[in-house]
């Protein structure tokens, strides 16, 4: 069975004067407008991120030119501005959000913008957006110990599951940050696929807790996003990120290290990863 790389458009905030803090990885109404029409136009079939895993675990075929639009965090536009957009072509898309961002009685005050409120979430659900998990703070999971580890991915479910009425199936990796510790975490929390960032093509080879996404951003041109949804360049395009993010992978493993053999012992003597 030939390997096909799938495009996950990762997406953030969609609005037109974004905070600070997420312009960079916003993008403008009419600019998630168009990429969208170019999907229609170029005959894309977008899935969710459960179908796709699902149609990966049976050996399913996927559908022709497959294509996932993905959007993380919870931002108050996905509603406002990309909902009808998605509604509009028919389109299924995965929102991953991070459930003490969310305006309610979870909120914890953290969000980086103006966030989602849950009657807009279920509003998403009801849209045909499949709503996955993004854990409950927003932190670096790899870093965290095994007990805020678990609590993140634990509450991010349970709040999912009260406020929705069905158990997530999928996960997002706050900044794309994972280790084979963390995947195995979100597996036994109940996740059946997760994603990460890696601005690359998703293939089934990845496994389905390390599938591979693209970043769409405000700085992405026409002429680049045909390119991501064709799958062509992809390499070249995120150089500069992928190489960024290899260095900054080993600084957090160091610290991550450091951390672990600074602590008392107990009895047992800690292993990094």
């Amino acid at each position: 069975m030939t390997d096909v790389g799938v495009p996950v458009l990762m997406y953030h905030a969609v609005a037109d004067d974004p905070a600070g803090a997420t312009r960079a990885l916003s993008v403008s109404p009419g600019a998630f407008a168009g990429q969208m029409a170019v999907i229609a136009d170029r005959g894309l079939t977008p899935l969710t991120t459960a179908e796709l895993a699902a149609r990966w675990r049976s050996g399913r075929p996927l559908p022709a030119r497959p294509v996932l639009v993905t959007f993380d965090d919870g931002y108050e536009g996905v509603h406002r501005h990309a909902l009808p957009v998605l509604a509009r072509h028919g389109f299924p898309a995965t929102l991953f959000v991070s459930t003490g961002w969310l305006r309610g009685p979870y909120d914890t005050g953290g969000g980086p913008d103006t966030m989602l409120d849950w009657d807009q979430v279920r509003d998403l659900a009801g849209g045909g957006v499949e709503i996955g998990g993004h854990s409950h703070s927003h932190p670096q999971l790899d870093q965290l110990d095994e007990d805020r580890l678990r609590c993140e991915l634990i509450r991010c479910a349970e709040i999912l599951s009260d406020q929705l009425g069905s158990r997530p199936a999928s996960f997002a990796y706050p900044y794309g940050y994972s280790s084979r510790r963390v995947r195995e975490a979100v597996r036994e929390t109940g996740y059946a696929q997760a994603l990460a960032v890696g601005n690359g093509l998703a293939r089934r080879a990845q496994g389905p807790y390390a599938l591979r996404r693209v970043t769409v951003r405000r700085s992405t041109t026409a002429a680049e996003f045909e390119r991501l949804i064709q799958g062509h360049a992809v390499g070249r395009t995120f150089a500069r990120d992928r190489a960024l993010t290899k260095g900054y992978a080993m600084v957090r493993r160091t610290r991550r290290a450091a951390r672990l053999l600074s602590r008392p012992r107990s009895g047992h003597r800690a292993v990094p990863e």
